[in-house]
């Protein structure tokens, strides 16, 4: 059975391009997604698409970007169709996973899609070692500077001035604020009045 899959990024937009060209490749069957921009993630159609293709089932697209949102996640999808023993075919690239050629075509993609995580996951490791040799660890940026926190921790000697009221000076909560004096290597106590460290529960 020929099952067609075509997808549109907005309500607006008009899917009958696809769906010609998926009629005119035979298709007994099609399913339509539109989704918004903050939609992405969910597709419905594609969900139902998948469960409906059975073994020797072949999923036709107009275009191999209606299918992938990013080339590793369409050789991830291709790969899954082919265990489970089901065609693919685009037909603006001109390409059949049922003949040679065509399988021959999604192995170099899956080839290039390896790379580039091999790439990106080189550049990262780099990016860490660079920073590691200017004496910085890797990891988010602390939200309160070495400054921040000096200054935070003068005006916590002040027994009138609460941590409530320097972490809310600096825009942060109790726990960041304990967090960052311990890092820098101030006393949690210094003079604060309301320094029940125990209790501070609350998160970045």
């Amino acid at each position: 059975m020929l099952i067609g899959y075509a997808r549109v990024s907005s309500q607006d937009q008009n899917p009958d391009l696809q769906l010609d060209a998926l009629k005119s490749a035979g298709c007994e069957q099609v399913f339509v997604e539109k989704v918004s921009g903050s939609g992405l993630k969910a597709r419905p159609e594609w969900e139902t698409c998948q469960r409906t293709l059975r073994k020797d089932d072949t999923l036709i697209v107009w275009r191999l970007d209606r299918l992938g949102r990013s080339l590793k996640d369409l050789v991830e999808i291709i790969q899954d169709l082919e265990n489970r023993t089901v065609g693919f075919c685009s037909i603006t690239e001109k390409i059949d996973t049922t003949s040679a050629g065509g399988k021959l075509i999604f192995h170099i993609f899956g080839a290039l899609a390896e790379f580039e995580h091999t790439l990106i996951r080189e550049r990262t490791k780099a990016g860490l070692a660079a920073a590691r040799a200017r004496g910085r660890k890797g990891g988010r940026k602390p939200k309160l500077s070495k400054a921040d926190v000096k200054k935070a921790a003068a005006m916590l000697r002040d027994p009138t001035v609460t941590k409530t009221e320097v972490a809310e000076h600096f825009n942060t909560t109790r726990m960041t604020l304990n967090e960052a004096l311990k890092r820098e290597g101030y006393p949690l106590n210094p003079a604060a009045p309301d320094v029940d460290n125990t209790t501070d529960t609350d998160t970045h």
